[in-house]
C-alpha cells in the first residue's frame, strides 16, 4: 500500500468519491469525522455502501473505529466486519496490549460473520496521545494481523497542549519529529510498513508534494490522505523510480552472481549487504506497486 485515503462513513457521497479514488486503500471513517449523535447512522450508512460496492473498487477497504475507550469500538465491529473490511485501523492505540485487544475482539466477530480467524488485519495509531509515544516498541510481535504502524499530530497537538505542531516555515517542531521518528523505528523493528500521517492542507500542493518527498527519502513507504486529490500525488511518491528498480536489480544480480558475500563491487562502487537489503525492499514495494515482476531481471523492468 502507498496511499490510504480517509471517507466519513455517514457520506454516501464522499464514500463515492473514494471508493473512485486511486487510492490503494479507502480508510472508512467512524471516528473523527463522524459526530457522536450520528455514530448509529454511520455505521449503517458505511455498512450499506461497502456490501453494495466493494466489488466495484481495486482499493483495498479499511474502517478506522472509535478508541477502545469510548465504548463504542464492540458496536462498530459488530457493524462493520461482517462487511469483510480487509482492516481496521484503531486510533489512540497505546501499546500492543491494545492491538491484541482488538485481536480478541476480532476473533470473534470474525467467528459470527463466518469469516477466516485472522482475516482482518490491524493498522494502529501509535502516537496519538504522549503516553503512547512511550509504547511505541510494545508493538513487536503483538500480533500477526499487525500490518503497519502510522502516527497522528493533531490529537497528540491537543493532548499536549500545543498551539501547532508546526513551525512558521512549515516544518514539524521537535515533539512532533520525535513522534515521526518513533513511529519510523517502531515499524522498522517490527517489520511491517511505516505509514506517514495526513498533510492538512490539501490545498498547499508544493508543501504536499515535498512532504511526500521526505518521507520515502526517510523509509516511510505510504502516506495518509484526507482529499481525493492528494492521492495521485501520494502514489507517484511512493511508487519506485525506473532508475531505482534497475539499480536494485543489479545490486541483487551483483549479489547473486558472486554466491551472497559480504561485499560487491557494482560500477566501480563498493556495495555490501544492508544495500542488498534496501534493494530487496525496494523491490518487494515496487512488484506491489504493479511496476517491477521478478522474472523482468533478466530483461529490466518494463
Amino acid at each position: 500500500m502507498r496511499s490510504l485515503l480517509f471517507v466519513p462513513a455517514d457520506s454516501e457521497r464522499k464514500l463515492e468519491k473514494g471508493f473512485a479514488s486511486p487510492a490503494d486503500v479507502v480508510i472508512v471513517d467512524l471516528e473523527d469525522s463522524v459526530a457522536l449523535a450520528n455514530k448509529q447512522a454511520a455505521r449503517r450508512i458505511a455498512a450499506d455502501f461497502i456490501a453494495a460496492h466493494r466489488q466495484g473498487t481495486r482499493a483495498a477497504i479499511y474502517v478506522r473505529v472509535n478508541d477502545l475507550t469510548t465504548g463504542l469500538t464492540d458496536d462498530d465491529l459488530a457493524a462493520l466486519v461482517p462487511t469483510r473490511p480487509d482492516g481496521i485501523m484503531l486510533p489512540k492505540a497505546g501499546g500492543g496490549q491494545d492491538v491484541q485487544r482488538l485481536s480478541t475482539k476480532l476473533r470473534v466477530h470474525e467467528a459470527e460473520a463466518g469469516l477466516p480467524d485472522g482475516a482482518t488485519k490491524i493498522l494502529p495509531i501509535i502516537t496519538e496521545t504522549a503516553a503512547a509515544v512511550f509504547t511505541a516498541s510494545t508493538y513487536t510481535g503483538a500480533s500477526e494481523r499487525l500490518c503497519g504502524l502510522t502516527w497522528g499530530a493533531e490529537d497528540l497537538s491537543a493532548a499536549i497542549g500545543a498551539r501547532t505542531a508546526r513551525d512558521g516555515s512549515g516544518r514539524y517542531t521537535d515533539v512532533f519529529r520525535l513522534a515521526r521518528a518513533v513511529t519510523l523505528l517502531a515499524a522498522s523493528a517490527a517489520d511491517i510498513a511505516a505509514v506517514d500521517t495526513v498533510f492538512p492542507n490539501f490545498r498547499d500542493s508544493a508543501g504536499f508534494a515535498a512532504e511526500c518527498a521526505d518521507a520515502e527519502r526517510d523509509g516511510f513507504t505510504a502516506k495518509m490522505a484526507i482529499h481525493p486529490d492528494q492521492v495521485s500525488v501520494i502514489n507517484a511518491a511512493f511508487t519506485p523510480s525506473r532508475e531505482a528498480i534497475e539499480h536494485s536489480v543489479a545490486v541483487v544480480a551483483a549479489f547473486a552472481a558472486a554466491g551472497n558475500p559480504g561485499v560487491v563491487a557494482l560500477g566501480g562502487k563498493m556495495v555490501d549487504r544492508p544495500h542488498l537489503r534496501l534493494a530487496e525492499r525496494l523491490l518487494a514495494r515496487a512488484k506491489a506497486a504493479g511496476v517491477y515482476a521478478p522474472d523482468e531481471s533478466a530483461h529490466g523492468p518494463a
